[in-house]
């Protein structure tokens, strides 16, 4: 396992973090798988753990919870606030009311007195920069919460974010997380930019594409992963952008396979290849998947393997778009672009 300091923290993590989202209900994993897991990830060198309050509504929290019982010091935890927990109109946001609530609300569930990284799951377009820099500043004065930090921020917004802290005398996002494949690349044009400028950690999700770079989904093979199930429009081939994902995953394949490399090894190489990549995060609902994703952990890809990749997928281009969640509202609901 390699090691990288988290932005200006000075904290070291592993190059692969345990994500807990599968944990519980959306992944149909039981205490005792996420405890294997979590053995077996600890054991492997992973010490970044990270999760969120809408996991499950609250069940991957507490299962991270009594994973990690009796060695909290060695891990570095992390978990994220924002996205809505339940229909109550304000049990959602980035307001200081729900955020200092629903931050006592996760270390019940984890089981802690603190996380180490308490993030923003989605930027709150309701709520002012100062509003909530102003409540994670506080709650980091009070030992609830080391760092904080932005989780699938457009670019702009970090930039807000880091002005509005400098100009109101706050603490600073230290992290940013956003999605980022080989089949989402992005956030390369101008995301990762503006976290290398200000400094920020960078933990990215979904380095598999949804399983779409696991090695599982080919072609003339039927599609039947956990996420398909619930997520059918993800997959369905008839669909341009997926097909467009399917041709470009049997172009990779080859890539792989004359690098000597599983695919898994190569969409998790190519992600921590970045130098604005501190961690991939990692979501297995198994320990085989688990160790399947662990073989990459030292998997360091040379150039002629990242400029065949280049040549299928270009730099700064999303294969699905549509698919991301940093779109500006206005590019969403035409109220926002019309007087």
């Amino acid at each position: 396992m390699q090691y990288r300091t988290l932005g200006r923290t000075g904290v070291q993590v592993s190059t692969l973090a345990l994500g807990a989202m599968n944990f519980g209900k959306i992944g149909q994993t039981t205490q005792d798988d996420a405890t294997a897991i979590v053995d077996a990830a600890l054991e492997a060198g992973i010490n970044l753990i990270d999760t969120a309050d809408m996991y499950s509504q609250g069940e991957s929290e507490q299962m991270v919870g009594k994973a990690i019982a009796g060695r909290r010091d060695d891990i570095v935890l992390a978990t994220k606030a924002s996205m809505p927990m339940g229909d109550e109109r304000n049990h959602q946001g980035s307001s200081r009311r729900w955020l200092i609530t629903e931050l006592d609300n996760s270390l019940r569930r984890l089981g802690v007195d603190h996380v180490d990284l308490y993030q923003i799951h989605r930027w709150d377009p309701r709520t002012s920069d100062e509003e909530t820099l102003s409540a994670l500043t506080d709650l980091q004065r009070a030992g609830k919460i080391r760092y904080f930090g932005s989780s699938t921020f457009p670019a702009y917004r970090i930039v807000q974010a880091e002005w509005a802290a400098r100009e109101n005398h706050l603490s600073r996002y230290v992290t940013e997380q956003p999605g980022y494949s080989i089949l989402q690349r992005g956030i390369e044009t101008h995301v990762l930019p503006v976290t290398e400028q200000y400094g920020l950690g960078v933990l990215v999700w979904s380095p598999l594409a949804s399983g779409w770079l696991s090695g599982v989904i080919r072609e003339g093979q039927e599609i039947a992963t956990n996420r398909s199930a619930f997520m059918p429009q993800r997959f369905d081939t008839t669909i341009p952008a997926n097909r467009a994902k399917l041709d470009a995953v049997e172009q990779l394949a080859k890539v792989a396979d004359a690098a000597g490399l599983t695919m898994i090894q190569l969409a998790l190489g190519f992600v921590t290849a970045h130098p604005a990549v501190t961690s991939a995060i990692i979501g297995p609902r198994t320990t085989d998947h688990l160790h399947s994703q662990l073989a990459a952990a030292d998997t360091v890809l040379t150039a002629d393997v990242l400029d065949a990749i280049d040549a299928i997928v270009p730099p700064g281009v999303d294969l699905a778009a549509h698919e991301k969640f940093d779109t500006p509202p206005a590019l969403l609901d035409p109220s926002l672009r019309r007087r």
